[in-house]
Order: C-alpha cells, then sequence, then structure tokens
C-alpha cells in the first residue's frame, strides 16, 4: 500500500495503483487546491493558475475515486464529498488533528510552576489569562483577536494576553499596539513543544479566529485539541468541525461574525468558560482528539485496504 498525504503525494500513489496494482490510501487532509486559491497563491485573474487549479481539480476526483481508503480532517468536509453524486458512494474515514494527551495534560503542571512562569514573564498573578498559539497573519486573524480582547478588557480588565509564537514579537506587539492594547496587558514569547503545557496551562481560556474560506470547511486547529486535552477552555469562530463540537461539548464559545454585536455576547458568556471543569473539558479531548483514537484509526484503515 502507499499511503499518500495530501495531492502531490496522490500523484504518484494513484500511479503506483495503475502500473504495479498496489493499494492508494489518499489522505487528502483538505481541499488542498482550493487552499492555494483562497489564500492568495493561485490567482484566478491570471491563466495559468486557473489551468493549475483545475487540473487538481480533476486529479482529485481522480484520486477518490481510485482510491482503496480515504481520510478526512473534519465530518463537514466528508459530509460535503457524501453530498455529490459522483462520490455518494465512497468510504470516508475522519481523521482529525490529534494531540498527544499524555504531553499535553494539565494534571502534570503544578501550581508552582504556574506561579513561577507568570513570574518570570511579568504577568500578575491574579491576572485571567487568554491564550492565543499559533502563527500571526495568513490564516489565523491576529487583527480580529485583538480587536476582541482590546473590548473585554474594557469590560473586563482583569484579563491579558498571552500569544505564543514564532513570528517576530515587535511585529505582533506592534498591531497589538495598533488596536489600542495597552503594554502591560499583552505578553508575547514562544515555547518549544516540551515546555508548551507549562505555558497553556495559565490560560483561563484560549482563543483563535480563522478566516472562514470554502477549503476551511476540512480545517481541523491541532491547537484546538491540544487546549482542550489541557482542560482549557475557547473562544473561536465556527470552521470545519469546531462550531459542532463547541456546541456538542459546551466547552467554549463561537463567535459568528467579527463585530461588536458578536464580541459582546461572548463577552457576556466569558465568565461561563470558569464554570466549566477542567476535567470535562479533557475528557471531551480524549474521545475526539486523542492521539491513541488517531493511530488506532489509521491502523484499522490499514488492515482494512491491506487485508
Amino acid at each position: 500500500m502507499v499511503h499518500c498525504r495530501s495531492y502531490v503525494a496522490a500523484e504518484i500513489g494513484l500511479y503506483f495503483k495503475k502500473k504495479f496494482n498496489s493499494k492508494f490510501l489518499f489522505d487528502m487532509r483538505g481541499f488542498w487546491a482550493d487552499e492555494k486559491v483562497d489564500n492568495g497563491q493561485w490567482n484566478q485573474n491570471q491563466f495559468f493558475y486557473r489551468l493549475i487549479y483545475k487540473y487538481y481539480k480533476k486529479k482529485e476526483e481522480d484520486f477518490l475515486l481510485n482510491a482503496d481508503g480515504i481520510v478526512t480532517l473534519t465530518q463537514a468536509a466528508k459530509d460535503l464529498l457524501l453530498s455529490k453524486s459522483e462520490y455518494s458512494h465512497l468510504s470516508i474515514e475522519v481523521i482529525p488533528c490529534c494531540a498527544d494527551l499524555d504531553h499535553f495534560d494539565y494534571h502534570r503542571i503544578s501550581s508552582e510552576e504556574i506561579g513561577s512562569l507568570k513570574k518570570r514573564l511579568q504577568i500578575p498573578g491574579t491576572a485571567k489569562v487568554i491564550t492565543y498559539l499559533g502563527s500571526a497573519g495568513g490564516w489565523y486573524l491576529l487583527s480580529e483577536m485583538f480587536s476582541f480582547f482590546k473590548m473585554l478588557i474594557n469590560h473586563k480588565p482583569e484579563y491579558v494576553m498571552l500569544v505564543l509564537t514564532k513570528d517576530s514579537v515587535e511585529k505582533v506587539m506592534n498591531e497589538a499596539w495598533a488596536t489600542g492594547i495597552p503594554k502591560d496587558k499583552i505578553f508575547v514569547t514562544y515555547s518549544n513543544r516540551e515546555k508548551l503545557p507549562q505555558f497553556l496551562a495559565l490560560s483561563t481560556g484560549g482563543i483563535f479566529f480563522i478566516r472562514n474560506t470554502f477549503s476551511k470547511i476540512a480545517s481541523s486547529p491541532s491547537k484546538h485539541a491540544e487546549l482542550m486535552g489541557m482542560g482549557i477552555p475557547v473562544i473561536c469562530n465556527d470552521i470545519g468541525d469546531t462550531g459542532y463540537i463547541m456546541n456538542k461539548t459546551k466547552t467554549g464559545i463561537i463567535v459568528n461574525d467579527f463585530n461588536k454585536y458578536s464580541f459582546q455576547d461572548a463577552i457576556n458568556k466569558i465568565d461561563d468558560l470558569e464554570r466549566i471543569k477542567h476535567e470535562y473539558i479533557r475528557d471531551c479531548a480524549k474521545e475526539i482528539f486523542d492521539l491513541k483514537i488517531g493511530v488506532r484509526k489509521y491502523s484499522d484503515l490499514y488492515n482494512q485496504i491491506i487485508n
């Protein structure tokens, strides 16, 4: 069997199947060609990129119809595919971006570690912390997150924001200040994976806003899995399966639009975040995002295809 992650690799897997009769697993993840269009890389006003897009959409069809197994990251993407008559007969496995919940486990972090880290970062000991983890820009709407946070601290000044990113501290801070966030309310740093649970453990809540385009119906943010594994409730918009997960589990707040009315609605509910028990959020993560479940799903799929 050839296991192909995304579209370019799938060209090789399909070639092997046709030439050597090997099994072909199309781990499509999401709608790769549409992502390229949505993020502006393949400008459809240019003939060359229209040609590439059409080529890979036709390839997408070939991959789906000839695969011995298909994996998507979200139920939303699976439902969309199965709603099309040409794909309604397909067998599709949903395996989201998982997290190692043995590593992302708040039980392993002591209150002393949390206090010490807050002191090192110069975060006030009594502050409530909203954390964003990830890249600044691209699919992630940092400006909108800062606008939400600015409105939050106008109502609840006990909050501060922690941004954990590899990106330039100066760039992130400048964007925060441009939004009107005071210097003593924003903290920007980076943590490697080993120490990340300690940094996340500072959080009262997590936040991520993602640009909502067609291709994002297949988006599964790994940060969601990591935050829930740490027992942290989340404020986010509805992309991929996030809306379904949040509505089903009641482990956070969905922001439908990036305007003052939606922000105010979320802020009115924010006290409820602290009432959600950490262990309950973690239990939900175990059911949805546990790496062990992801491994087992792949193992079962391998056996099904090969045998």
